[in-house]
């Protein structure tokens, strides 16, 4: 496959390195800043184009992978849309479930395939993770919680898109612990109502939240908890914990650290200590899941179905956050699914 980059800050750098891994090609990308992504083109070998119109329009490119803010999300999918590439996005895929709406409408109607980067889903934890509770082996679920308690310095707020509303649709949740998030609904399934408090600019001079708690009532009847904050140093590794009638398991940043089930069958936990985590440091990160990943976006784009983090599912995380915003708002509960407009 061959790729087309959007925006060429660091997590692109990540991108392209997982990439090159798998075999796939960086083969041209694009920067509002020329000299940083002349520099990324000349790093990882590919051509720097001055527009995102030019990249689209490159007959030599499979897809496009946009690493930009999240406010830059809807003209890229009408620019892939306009010339029938597939597009990826990075998380969350939207500021606004209006906006993410109309991405996924224009790619269906494009016949493109939306897929949003939520690579925590291939962690060697979740896919075990998946397999256990599909087969029942935590028996009913109880409970099931997501901690993210992590650290950003004042430099990492330093640009004004950071932790704005109309930049990035938010703070702690939307930008660090919507993968969390999304893996909750990927594991458990949907949520039905939410009541959150958040504290805007405790620690930062920022417009949005930098810690937020939300009560969760998923609509199997179990119940949940999220937290989410860059306010609390040094920063320690997110946590998700799932507990069953039958028993629990804790994810550890990427590493499945506790499996207590009861009468236990089946094939062995992956249980391991030396977990990955962007606690402190946001591209402390492993990159196997991300070429699970793209790997797993490549095959659908060649077999035009949906991949595993389809658009779709990145609209379902996109509207747990904006329910969590809208309670702590409004200081009530708030019921789902939310109206997309």
């Amino acid at each position: 496959m061959k790729v087309g980059i959007i925006g060429t800050g660091a997590i692109a750098g990540m991108h392209a390195q997982a990439y090159k891994n798998i075999g796939y090609q960086v083969t041209a990308c694009t920067d509002g800043t020329a000299e940083r992504g002349r520099k990324f083109a000349e790093t990882w070998g590919a051509e720097f184009v001055a527009t995102p119109e030019g990249l689209a329009r490159r007959a030599d490119i499979d897809y496009l992978d946009v690493c930009t803010f999240p406010g830059y999300r809807l003209p890229a999918v009408e620019l892939a849309a306009q010339h029938g590439k597939h597009v990826l996005v990075q998380k969350p895929m939207a500021v606004d479930l209006a906006i993410a709406a109309r991405m996924i409408d224009t790619a269906r109607k494009a016949a493109i395939q939306l897929g949003v980067v939520s690579q925590h889903r291939f962690d060697d934890s979740i896919l075990f993770l998946k397999r256990a509770l599909t087969a029942g082996r935590l028996g009913r679920i109880l409970e099931a919680d997501a901690y993210v308690k992590w650290w950003r310095t004042d430099a990492y707020y330093a640009r004004p898109v950071k932790g704005s509303w109309a930049g990035e649709g938010g703070g702690a949740l939307i930008s660090q612990a919507v993968h969390q998030v999304d893996l909750l609904l990927h594991l458990i399934g949907p949520v039905d109502e939410v009541f959150g408090y958040w504290k805007l600019g405790a620690m930062h001079k920022i417009e949005s939240e930098d810690m937020v708690c939300a009560l969760l009532r998923y609509a199997s009847g179990a119940t949940g908890v999220i937290q989410a904050a860059t306010a609390w140093w040094p920063g320690y590794p997110e946590r998700i914990e799932i507990h069953g009638d039958r028993g629990s398991a804790i994810v550890t940043g990427d590493q499945l650290t506790t499996w207590d089930v009861q009468d236990d069958k089946g094939e062995p936990a992956p249980l391991a200590q030396a977990a990955k985590s962007g606690a402190s440091n946001p591209l402390a990160i492993a990159l196997t899941p991300f070429e699970r990943q793209f790997r797993d976006f490549g095959e659908a784009c060649k077999a035009g179905q949906p991949a595993a983090s389809s658009g779709q599912e990145g609209y379902r995380a996109l509207e747990l956050v904006r329910a969590i915003y809208a309670s702590c708002a409004e200081g009530q509960k708030v019921k789902l699914p939310l109206p997309s407009a």
